[in-house]
């Protein structure tokens, strides 16, 4: 557990918040309403969390106003407009961070790279030639990052990351256990029946404040580059293509695959194990829900779904049956029968408004 210990009044100062309460009151932590302790803070984020906030025996609670006077059991408050914003907030200041600088013995690292003085490299890091790292980034143990990469300030890169393919990494960004970047893009020529490999000439680019989780692959692009906007987030076991450009502040959830030389815009969502086919665009400010298949391009914001729904597993088998059925019966044919209908409709209307 973190020993870092706080007074209520600090913290209300982090979030920009009203103080109502012992200013003074020592906190220790962050916890959910039910497990915490007097010496730690919780949020209440929205009146369905009410019941739980009033048997909480958290030291202090982090509320709206309108929260706060409907919890007439506790004392202690941070009043904001935001309650999950200021908790967000409050977790980097109870958060474990590694302290430690400089280099550690075991690391290998080539005499033209240029590491920060306050940077931290881990053990058995391995750096290649013309590499950059930049101030009070991390670089956790086992990292092997190859030529000419560069790495900005204020970066976390966790244990058994790779680095290749002359990636070019900006500032506050944050790569996870496992992943590799800038590896080779998923490029062959067909011909005569074989496979012919293209080498992968084109690099990555992130920029500022980007998350990757850990098992990502994000490909070096083929001629132009693999782009990470501003702000990108993204979740672990998730795969991203050569050439692909994906817009600032897009989330992009687990298990997602993004084929080659598609473009998305800003402020986009992919819920868990969406597919995207190559070579199309997506608008700007589009949520696709999970498991859907985007397989053309979307030119309007909005929500986008694909896929079928959960069936009980024998209406499932019922269900596909008829789709296999409807597939056999030509277009043509369901037209004119639902023209008739539609016709048939429009007689019976027309022959009730004629009765009244």
């Amino acid at each position: 557990m973190n020993s870092t210990q706080f007074c209520l009044d600090e913290l209300a100062q982090l979030v920009q918040g009203e103080l109502i309460g012992q200013s003074k009151l020592v906190l220790s932590g962050l916890a959910s309403l039910d497990q915490a302790q007097p010496h730690q803070i919780s949020f209440v984020n929205g009146d369905k969390y009410l019941k739980e906030a009033q048997a909480s025996k958290a030291g202090a609670l982090i509320v709206t106003s309108a929260l706060k006077d409907q919890l007439d059991h506790h004392q202690n408050f941070i009043v904001v407009q935001n309650p999950y914003l200021a908790f967000a907030i409050l977790t980097h200041t109870f958060e474990k961070k590694v302290v430690k600088r400089g280099i550690e013995s075991t690391a290998q690292i080539d005499f033209s790279a240029i590491i920060s003085d306050d940077a931290y490299i881990g053990h058995y890091v391995v750096i290649g030639e013309n590499c950059v790292v930049g101030a009070n980034t991390i670089i956790q143990s086992h990292v092997k990052i190859d030529n000419d990469i560069e790495i900005g300030k204020d970066c976390f890169i966790d244990s058994h990351v790779t680095l290749t393919g002359e990636t070019k990494i900006a500032d506050r960004v944050r790569i996870y256990a496992n992943t590799v970047i800038g590896g080779e893009g998923f490029g062959f020529a067909p011909y005569q029946g074989k496979w012919n490999r293209i080498a992968q000439l084109g690099s990555v680019k992130i920029a500022d404040d980007v998350r990757i989780g850990s098992n990502c692959s994000i490909d070096r692009g083929a001629l132009d580059d693999t782009i990470l906007e501003e702000g990108v987030i993204i979740d672990n076991l998730v795969q991203i293509a050569h050439n692909v450009r994906i817009g600032a502040n897009t989330a992009i959830a687990a298990k997602c695959g993004i084929a080659g030389s598609t473009t998305i815009g800003k402020n986009c969502v992919l819920a868990g194990a969406v597919g995207i086919v190559g070579h199309i665009n997506i608008a700007d400010n589009v949520t696709v829900t999970g498991m859907s298949m985007i397989s053309k391009s979307i030119s309007e914001a909005g929500s986008y779904s694909g896929g079928t729904g959960q069936f009980e597993t024998n209406q499932w088998k019922r269900t596909v049956v008829r789709l296999r059925q409807l597939a056999d019966v030509p277009l043509t044919k369901l037209v004119k029968q639902l023209d008739h209908m539609q016709a048939r409709i429009e007689s019976l209307e027309s022959t009730l408004k004629s009765r009244k």
